[in-house]
């Protein structure tokens, strides 16, 4: 319900937390999170364009942070924090099997399609 309040306990103290509170907490981890990915963007730091499993470090720590803001979103406006641990496992694990999946495909792809820029037109049997 929109007008419960979350009982949590703060070092042994009870604390009620509101929603409107939890709204604002959500706001200013997300601007923090995406503040980094933007500063990351425009500056570009030579430290991370080094090669790190086939990608610059710079596109991991992209990756990585995306997947950040995307498990919290879920935990939160989905109201994952509330749900048995089978269905968040559920969840969780759909998402991250399609995420490397989707990885993989890209991967693939992109090699081919630069294979075929240096190379001229190279056909695979699958």
């Amino acid at each position: 319900m929109a007008h419960e309040h979350k009982l949590e306990i703060f070092r042994g103290l009870w604390k009620f937390k509101s929603n409107t509170q939890k709204i604002w907490g959500v706001l200013a981890f997300l601007t923090f999170v995406t503040a980094i990915e933007v500063v990351l963007g425009i500056y570009k730091p030579e430290v991370l364009m080094g090669n790190v499993l086939g990608m610059k470090g710079l596109n991991w720590i992209f990756i990585i942070l995306t997947i950040v803001k995307a498990y919290y979103i879920t935990w939160d406006f989905m109201h994952m924090r509330d749900e048995t641990k089978g269905l968040r496992r559920a969840v969780v694990w759909t998402a991250v099997f399609l995420i490397c999946y989707l990885v993989f495909i890209l991967l693939q792809e992109g090699g081919y399609v630069e294979s075929v820029y240096r190379n001229g037109f190279i056909k695979r049997d699958f």
